[in-house]
């Protein structure tokens, strides 16, 4: 049996993969955490602000270089390890089933995979509707010049 596909239903795979393939995933060189939006939207009983929906993985032994939300960021461990520390406080290594909060501007020190497998993090930011989910920390901070600079994303 032969299958054969219209012109308009290629024309529709082609078009979907496309779109797929561009807005799907964040990633940059230099070994960089992997971010895949999930959803964006305005929040109707909070004027101005938004909800960011987004899982991030990250490779056995990888971490993300120090960095700052601008909105309130609420993890939660969906597979593996993963040891976070934000400034003022002692690094905590989270599993599966485990979450926590990042309150707006915190400066976020240590975000690392914990384990020898894939961790991946379900992350809830609340945002400006301008906002980006993440930034590098300001160069006033201690850290910050040792490490290379990220691009907001």
């Amino acid at each position: 049996m032969k299958t054969s596909f219209s012109p308009f239903a290629s024309l529709l795979f082609s078009l979907a993969a496309t779109i797929g393939m561009a807005g799907s995933a964040w990633a940059h060189d230099g070994g960089e955490e992997l971010v895949q939006p999930l959803m964006k939207q305005a929040l109707a009983d909070v004027p101005g602000k938004n909800v960011m929906m987004a899982t991030v993985t990250l490779a056995p032994g990888q971490s993300a270089a120090p960095h700052l939300h601008p909105g309130s960021i609420f993890a939660y461990v969906l597979e593996g390890a993963v040891t976070s520390q934000l400034e003022g406080q002692e690094p905590k290594t989270y599993t599966a089933g485990q979450s926590w909060y990042e309150p707006p501007r915190a400066h976020h020190l240590v975000t690392r995979n914990a384990g020898n497998r894939p961790a991946t993090l379900l992350v809830w930011a609340i945002v400006g509707p301008q906002d980006p989910i993440k930034l590098p920390l300001p160069q006033t901070s201690s850290l910050a010049p040792a490490l290379p600079t990220l691009a907001s994303h």
